[in-house]
């Protein structure tokens, strides 16, 4: 085993295939699937699963990476203070659902951690996708939600993904209005007030479950429903619409402007919201950083 090897299976994954891995590496894909080869038959262990779609990381593949990632930031710290070696990019990938605070938190992250290179990817995207990220470590952080209606569901998925939930905080249910909605200056809502008011969601594709849902209370019919795929077009038709849709009460000024408020909702649920990730992978630098940046800013606002 070297470290070439091992810096094959970070840009495998990186890529998502190893076809793209070896076009980034400069290198032909039957001598990136030869070396790979070669290690797996050295370590006696199966890091990549191979189907007809593609390749995944096998279980003993997600811990190898932890430990291939630790090694070779470590082996690139010597290099740059024994031999002034150019850094290689700082490499972080996260799946979240439709936060802000997920977004401030990569911000600041850059600006006090971001060095001359580096490659960070944030996807907000459908919850199913995020619980898929992670397994496969396309991302090595997946910030979702979970409520009294899917936490059976989804904390025995995590469990068969073989994913771990770690709560961030939790909050009592909000509505996000106009500032210039009816609604906006009450100091709490019902159910009932939403009646007439178009209910704004995020859609879920083929998987378009109650439990996969990003808001709770999803189950009840609305007469005016609209589903949108990403935040900015939400945020459009909660202006140009009147409409409302349920978060948990964290807003950003910074990034939603102050065009949006958020009024309590009076029901008696609660909302989890966490990060997940892989049983078997080990956090990066980055992703710890990253992590104390999402704390930080949790603390501010809630």
């Amino acid at each position: 085993m070297n470290l070439q090897q091992l810096k094959y299976v970070i840009e495998i994954v990186r890529s998502g295939s190893m076809n793209e891995a070896a076009r980034r590496l400069y290198i032909s894909q039957p001598s990136l699937s030869k070396a790979i080869k070669n290690l797996e038959e050295e370590l006696g262990k199966t890091i990549f699963t191979r189907t007809s779609t593609g390749i995944t990381l096998s279980p003993d593949g997600a811990e190898f990476l932890g430990y291939a990632r630790q090694v070779v930031e470590q082996v690139e710290l010597l290099e740059r203070r024994y031999f002034n070696t150019a850094p290689s990019p700082q490499l972080f990938s996260v799946s979240t659902q439709h936060y802000a605070f997920a977004v401030n938190a990569l911000v600041e992250m850059i600006k006090k951690h971001g060095s001359d290179k580096y490659q960070f990817t944030m996807r907000e995207t459908r919850t199913y996708e995020i619980i898929e990220d992670v397994k496969t470590l396309r991302s090595e952080i997946g910030i979702l939600y979970v409520s009294l209606f899917n936490e059976k569901v989804m904390m025995q998925l995590l469990k068969e993904e073989g994913l771990e939930f770690n709560l961030l905080f939790k909050a009592s249910p909000h509505i996000f209005v106009s500032s210039q909605n009816p609604l906006a200056n009450r100091s709490s809502v019902t159910l009932e007030d939403l009646e007439d008011y178009p209910r704004l969601t995020f859609e879920q594709g083929e998987y378009n479950s109650f439990y996969y849902s990003e808001e709770i209370f999803s189950t009840i019919p609305s007469k005016k429903s609209i589903q949108v795929s990403d935040r900015a077009t939400l945020f459009n038709l909660l202006i140009g619409l009147n409409g409302y849709t349920i978060s948990t009460g964290i807003l950003s000024a910074d990034l939603n402007g102050s065009n949006i408020v958020s009024v309590p909702l009076e029901e008696g649920e609660v909302i989890s919201v966490g990060w997940i990730v892989h049983k078997k992978a080990q956090l990066s630098r980055m992703a710890k950083l990253y992590l104390e940046e999402l704390e930080r800013i949790i603390e501010f606002y809630v």
